[in-house]
């Protein structure tokens, strides 16, 4: 356990950073800017609904516009979150929220739950496992809270 300028006891992964790569870029091309920003705004959507509504701002269309711009490029588009936030530095974002395993895994079901239907936003189906994987691999990362 790390300690934080708030005094609190900071849970940091065995795991470490995580080891995974980025889903296929194929994603982004398939998809295109208007769905990223449409999956994100229902899996904000969910979010809103979940036991870690909480943690997000009221705003949920304006925080899934931010998690959208991240996602842009993660999915192999320009750095749209870079360009307006700066380097992601998604673990210290975090750190204010104290994010269990159990916070995660809620996070992430909401996120399977759009992800179930890829249709809807144009994800090839044959990249769908790669950026669940992803999903699951870098979360892991956001956990602070043993």
């Amino acid at each position: 356990m790390d300690m934080n300028q708030h005094g609190r006891e900071i849970y940091v992964p065995p795991s470490g950073p995580p080891q995974v790569e980025r889903p296929n870029p194929a994603i982004y091309e398939a998809m295109g800017q208007e769905n990223i920003f449409k999956m994100s705004e229902d899996f904000y959507a969910l979010l809103a609904e979940s036991a870690i509504k909480d943690m997000f701002p009221e705003d949920m269309v304006k925080a899934s516009q931010k998690q959208a711009k991240f996602m842009v490029s993660v999915l192999g588009g320009p750095p749209l979150y870079m360009m307006e936030y700066g380097h992601p530095r998604m673990r210290q974002r975090h750190l204010p929220f104290q994010i269990s395993e159990a916070a995660r895994q809620t996070w992430l079901g909401c996120f399977k739950k759009v992800l179930a239907q890829p249709e809807k936003y144009d994800i090839p189906e044959e990249h769908l496992s790669g950026f669940i994987h992803f999903l699951d691999e870098f979360s892991k990362w956001m956990v602070n809270k043993a």
